[in-house]
């Protein structure tokens, strides 16, 4: 088996005493060699391919069933799913599982528990790489506009992600694989091992609607470890995350591994009051992880093990201007880090702190580049911005907009700030200042294309510091703009428990696999940092093993004779 620009593999057999005869793989560490998105300049044949594959999964409605054991389930519940930047444009029609499919959901999980957990380590690692391949290579295209329709990204921004979801699968196979070899110290007398377990029960995996690949990873990341999976997809990204089900499927996932299951949350405490519960992977709101986390607190005496949760909720995060940093760079990583995606990232920079030197000329080239982003259909090549998820995520977006423009006293905007959901949910990119540093919007999660700037004194550098450490209660990402390396070493310090993710000179979003681990503290979670082994670790319950080569002879000690 060859897995090309990734891993070289070394099969060779040992023969044990007892004639078992198992396979044992080497791997070199996998490279993220997908990092350069798909060429889709104007003429290219990957554009013409994407741009056709685009217009055909506008011509077709798909049926989405639930998957229980490997079978496909069909309810009497079924929600159409339309694109966020076209309402007319029904992309599927989804399958929603009620309390008795759920029931079966679960039951089938624990009946598939013990056959998945008992499969040797190498044969899970190869239907991920598996999968990993058939993403990269076979499904590219058609998972690349599966995103930009169901989830309304720009070519780039759906390609990164879809990169990101192989590289889990790559880097999760072999630091599962690293894992494994640690091992404890042996003594004369004693041999001494770590058997590395899945937990015992199952795991609910609740990903969040903007990344389809966390939506793979919450999934598949405890799945690879041996545990047995009940995935939760959310309702609004039920296509692009069946894509992703398929290819598992594909890649040799046996039935009862993981089941594809999105049920309405008025039936998530059947589930997280389960007494075979063993842990939930959770990405989305703060409320919500609050909500489970008191759920779990509750029920704890149910349960026959205590479950794992490991859970990213969110932020506020920080660009921090120094007087001495570079003014383009500085703008332009604002405009990609805040509007990316519509700023619909956990990690988006939402709020920014510019000294009152710089103010002038950072407005300027602000405004300027900021009128220059397209909005629209993320077919339409030329735009940067598609829309927001759905009309709740609009009408949330635009009440803050329409606080920021009503109360003058407080805010300014500075650019932006209009909405249209006539046809898509459409938020121009919007830049509001604030006269006050601890305003709802330098404070609250906005989860939109809302940037909220506070100028500071350039005199009060290391006050600045002490206010956004301060301000939020989340602590995910955030970022320092600066030539002067004791303003930096300054920030580094002051700022350490600020974000889990700290960039210097650079936006802070677009965290890669097995070179940033992701993950924040506070508010924001419970900073396990996808994309490392730390994350792979909790899906794990480890067991130590001694045994001893030597008998006794007396049970009376020496110093007794």
């Amino acid at each position: 088996m060859t897995i090309k620009g990734q891993c070289i593999i070394k099969a060779f057999l040992s023969l044990f005493p007892d004639g078992a005869i198992i396979l044992i793989w080497s791997y070199e560490k996998p490279k993220n060699d997908m990092d350069s998105p798909l060429p889709c300049r104007k003429g290219s044949d990957e554009r013409k391919l994407l741009e056709r594959e685009l217009m055909a999964m506008r011509g077709r409605i798909e049926e989405i069933p639930l998957i229980i054991g490997g079978k496909e389930v069909r309810t009497d519940d079924i929600v159409e799913v339309s694109s966020p930047h076209d309402h007319s444009l029904v992309l599927a029609r989804a399958h929603i599982a009620g309390p008795d499919q759920i029931k079966d959901a679960i039951e089938d999980l624990l009946a598939s528990r013990k056959a998945w957990a008992d499969l040797e380590w190498y044969h899970r690692a190869a239907i991920f790489r598996k999968a990993a391949d058939l993403l990269s290579c076979k499904y590219r295209v058609r998972n690349l506009a599966s995103i930009m329709l169901n989830q309304s990204k720009n070519p780039y921004e759906a390609d990164i992600d879809l990169a990101e979801l192989v590289d889990f699968w790559r880097f999760n196979t072999y630091y599962m694989r690293w894992i494994y070899e640690q091992q404890p110290d042996d003594f004369p007398g004693e041999k001494n091992r770590l058997d590395w377990r899945p937990l015992e029960g199952f795991v609910l995996a609740v990903p969040p609607f903007n990344f389809y690949s966390i939506s793979g990873n919450l999934a598949s990341a405890p799945a690879l470890m041996g545990n047995v999976v009940l995935w939760k997809p959310a309702r609004s990204v039920v296509p692009s995350n069946y894509e992703i089900m398929k290819i598992l499927m594909e890649a040799g996932l046996p039935p009862g591994a993981v089941n594809f299951v999105p049920f309405d949350s008025k039936h998530a405490n059947a589930v997280l009051e389960h007494p075979d519960l063993a842990g939930v992977h959770f990405t989305g709101s703060h409320p919500t992880l609050m909500s489970i986390m008191g759920t779990l607190g509750r029920n704890m005496e149910r349960y026959r093990n205590i479950p794992r949760i490991v859970g990213e909720a969110g932020g506020k995060d920080f660009v921090l201007m120094h007087a001495s940093a570079d003014l383009k760079n500085t703008v332009l990583n604002l405009i990609r880090g805040s509007f990316g995606y519509q700023g619909q990232k956990c990690s988006a920079s939402s709020r920014a702190y510019i000294p009152s030197s710089r103010w002038g000329e950072v407005k300027e080239l602000l405004v300027k580049e900021v009128k220059d982003i397209k909005v629209g259909p993320t077919e339409d090549m030329r735009s940067f911005m598609g829309a927001v998820i759905d009309g709740k995520a609009f009408d949330k977006v635009m009440s803050y907009i329409e606080l920021a423009k009503e109360d003058k006293a407080s805010y300014e905007v500075i650019s932006g700030g209009t909405g249209d959901s006539s046809k898509g949910y459409f938020i121009r990119p919007t830049v509001v200042l604030s006269k006050d540093p601890r305003s709802r919007l330098m404070v609250e999660e906005v989860f939109g294309p809302v940037l909220t700037i506070f100028t500071y004194p350039d005199e009060d550098f290391e006050g600045t510091l002490e206010l956004i450490d301060s301000t939020s209660p989340y602590a995910l990402t955030g970022s320092i703009f600066a030539r002067d390396r004791d303003a930096i070493s300054m920030a580094e310090k002051a700022l350490r428990h600020s974000a889990g993710n700290f960039y210097i000179n650079d936006k802070p979003t677009g965290a890669i696999v097995g070179r940033q681990p992701f993950g924040g503290t506070r508010h924001s979670g419970t900073d396990d940092k996808a994309g490392s082994w730390l994350n792979l670790l909790r899906w794990t319950a480890p067991r130590t093993i001694k045994e001893s080569t030597q008998d006794i002879s007396d049970w009376r000690y020496d110093f007794m004779k």
